[in-house]
């Protein structure tokens, strides 16, 4: 046997493949008190960090280190750094925020985060909407397009049982299902996508026409104008028209539909009736996740710097 075919005096371990045998030989030394260093490590690590799970909680390790905590020193020392804006921001009078650039801009920025936060969900990313949520980046505003309407809107919502002041509060469409008949519902349908402008059955709008007078003018108008925005800010519901305030009824002489302007949809909307919800925001209404008075003037610059409304 030649030198090079000699077997080192290392043992094996037993495996055996094709006549090739596995050597046993040692791990290097090196690696060896390396392996051992992290686990003493490991088990270090998991006495002075949090790291053990228990029922509510984790261990908090000895060291007293919380992630949450270092983001939470950070966020108060931003917090401190505007305190002053903050407090200024909440006791500003929204129609003259404008004219203080620096107040202005720290509500814009402020108020997209709140925004991306709380508005997108419905609203979109881009505050562009979506069926039965209201694009914020057009003039048609039921609820009044004005930044100091805006805030009124975010704080007290529209519909809810929340706030008192909630706007359009009992003011749902009613299903006209069982009141109308199908094929007056038809004729209906055809005026109101005549009102729009769109496609439809001439003969058929015409009957609609008169119907639409008797159960819909009411609310939308004769000539499906739409009727401005409501509050209970009136004890008298009588107020309300006097004032020129309905229930924020839509127009539907346009082409801005909230929940859809083909026929099928105006069908749905009639048959079924609509009740669109918004909360109150306000942290009087929302005690565990409402926003505070600088909040709500920040989502609302925020919003009326998009280029909607008045």
């Amino acid at each position: 046997m030649s030198k090079q075919e000699e077997k080192p005096d290392v043992g094996t371990t037993g495996h055996s493949w094709d006549g090739i045998e596995e050597l046993n030989n040692p791990l290097p030394r090196w690696w060896v008190w390396l392996f051992y260093l992290t686990i003493v490590w490991g088990i270090w690590y998991t006495i002075a960090y949090p790291a053990w799970p228990g029922i509510k909680d984790a261990t908090a390790g000895y060291l007293g280190y919380s992630t949450r905590g270092e983001v939470a020193a950070d966020i108060k020392a931003v917090e401190d750094a505007n305190a002053a804006l903050t407090a200024e921001l909440a006791s500003v009078d929204l129609a003259t925020l404008a004219d203080n650039a620096e107040l202005n801009q720290f509500a814009v920025n402020a108020g997209g985060a709140v925004f991306r936060a709380n508005c997108s969900q419905c609203h979109g990313s881009g505050a562009a909407g979506a069926k039965g949520y209201p694009n914020l980046l057009d003039d048609e505003w039921l609820w009044g397009g004005r930044i100091d309407e805006i805030a009124y809107t975010v704080s007290h919502g529209i519909r809810n049982e929340q706030s008192f002041d909630a706007r359009g509060f009992g003011g749902e469409m009613p299903a006209f299902d069982g009141v109308l008949a199908d094929e007056e519902i038809d004729a209906v349908v055809a005026h109101v996508l005549a009102l729009a402008g769109e496609d439809h059955d001439a003969a058929l709008a015409e009957t609609g026409a008169t119907l639409f007078l008797d159960n819909c003018a009411a609310c939308h108008g004769d000539n499906g104008e739409g009727s401005l925005a409501a509050t209970r800010s009136y004890e008298d519901p009588e107020d309300l028209i006097a004032n020129g305030e309905m229930t924020g009824a839509p127009a539907l002489n346009n082409k801005v539909w909230l929940f859809g302007g083909d026929a099928a949809s105006i069908r749905e909307s009639i048959v079924g009736g609509r009740a669109g919800v918004m909360p109150a925001w306000n942290e009087d209404f929302r005690p565990a996740g409402g926003l505070t008075q600088a909040e709500v003037n920040a989502v609302a610059a925020y919003v009326h710097q998009l280029g909607g409304g008045q």
